[in-house]
């Protein structure tokens, strides 16, 4: 069977709702960084602003931001990226007696969770749709983006699995912390993470100090990559985006050790850049960490105008041990488009990478079973030919 990806459906815009509502009511920004009092405060749902007798839906959505029009167009800024002379949308309501409308109801119901979910909820059919939807994003021209904490790469086959994801076009881009990026480089450089060998999981003599170690030295290199470079690192996931040219984005906190050069230190400056990547995202896989994970959900937006015009749903996995950091994901998403797997990480990852990168196997298993049917069908027929011809005699 042929996987379809569900499509959102436009409203019509011809109903009483659409055909009544006003026209947007915009102020001009005065100030950089601030909007105008009684700005529109903006959802990662699909809104349509009302502007020149026409529907326009921007091209992405982010949650608790502003609506600016640009020309003929609508464009979702942050508060503190707004420019004097910007046209911000005014209004508090949503409900078309300012001009703007949030419509989730063209969602199809197949991609409405239900919330809640808990235990250990790794279902097969959840892993079979996101293996199809990762294959469709794929070989589609999609976006997808990896949400990682540290714990992902702290064991030997994880950072294997990833790599090789990356290798097959299964990655577009990383989004994570400090520590995530640390403990990666620190398994290639020393065999451990957070000082435990990253394959017999046994601690080595003074290794906390490896991934202080680590950082100074990358530290000293100066970057990331000339670290890389200089042929520290015999392997990972890092080293692999590096070579491929994938580009990520570390965002700090108060408590990083080092941190890293690449980590950004500025709070606002890494908002920027993660909202680079999950502009462009259609499929967001979220690994084992509760704050970065919420942060994306946040940031992203429900739904892309893809490039034939049509408008998907940006799906996001999200899948952690602990049944409260997913729940959490699945309520900032509103439940739209999310899928929420209670599960080790390490164990998904492999299963992702076997899955995906072992399709020979798979289809050698279907060959089998279609020759086994036909070769029963064929006996059968053989069988029944010979009782007829018994009884004809």
């Amino acid at each position: 069977m042929t996987f379809v990806l569900p499509k959102f459906t436009p409203p019509d815009f011809t109903s009483e709702k659409f055909a009544n509502a006003k026209e947007i009511r915009v102020e001009e920004v005065k100030k950089n960084g601030v909007a105008p009092s009684g700005f529109y405060l903006t959802s990662h749902m699909p809104t349509y602003y009302h502007y020149n007798n026409k529907w326009i839906l921007p091209e992405h959505n982010s949650q608790n931001c502003v609506a600016v029009l640009h020309d003929d167009t609508i464009i979702i800024k942050e508060l503190n990226d707004l420019v004097v002379g910007e046209k911000v949308v005014m209004g508090k309501k949503s409900d078309g007696s300012n001009g703007v409308v949030i419509y989730k109801e063209g969602f199809d119901e197949s991609v409405i969770s239900t919330p809640g979910r808990s235990v250990e909820t790794s279902f097969t059919d959840d892993y079979e749709y996101l293996f199809e939807l990762m294959r469709h994003e794929k070989e589609n021209g999609g976006y997808i983006v990896w949400v990682l904490g540290p714990s992902v790469v702290f064991d030997y086959d994880t950072r294997i699995g990833l790599s090789e994801l990356a290798e097959n076009g299964y990655v577009q881009a990383l989004l994570a912390g400090n520590a995530m990026a640390t403990h990666d480089l620190e398994g290639g450089y020393l065999d451990t993470a957070l000082g435990q060998n990253i394959y017999t999981q046994e601690s080595v003599p003074m290794g906390h100090y490896n991934h202080l170690d680590l950082l100074n030295e990358v530290r000293r290199a100066g970057s990331i990559d000339k670290f890389i470079a200089d042929g520290n690192v015999k392997d990972g996931f890092m080293k692999t985006l590096t070579k491929l040219d994938i580009p990520y984005v570390l965002v700090g906190s108060v408590r990083d050790d080092g941190p890293l050069p690449e980590v950004y230190h500025n709070v606002s400056q890494g908002l920027r850049a993660m909202k680079e990547q999950t502009d462009k995202a259609t499929l967001i896989i979220c690994l084992a960490t509760m704050l970065h994970s919420v942060a994306t959900a946040e940031l992203a937006s429900s739904y892309r105008i893809r490039k034939d015009g049509t408008i998907a749903p940006v799906f996001m996995y999200t899948i952690d041990v602990t049944e409260n950091v997913v729940n959490k994901v699945a309520q900032a998403r509103e439940y739209i488009a999310v899928k929420t797997l209670v599960t080790n990480v390490q164990d998904f990852v492999v299963n992702v990478q076997r899955a995906l990168l072992q399709p020979v196997d798979n289809f050698e298993v279907e060959q089998v079973a279609v020759d086994m049917h036909e070769y029963i069908e064929n006996t059968t027929e053989e069988k029944l030919k010979s009782v007829n011809r018994l009884n004809i005699d």
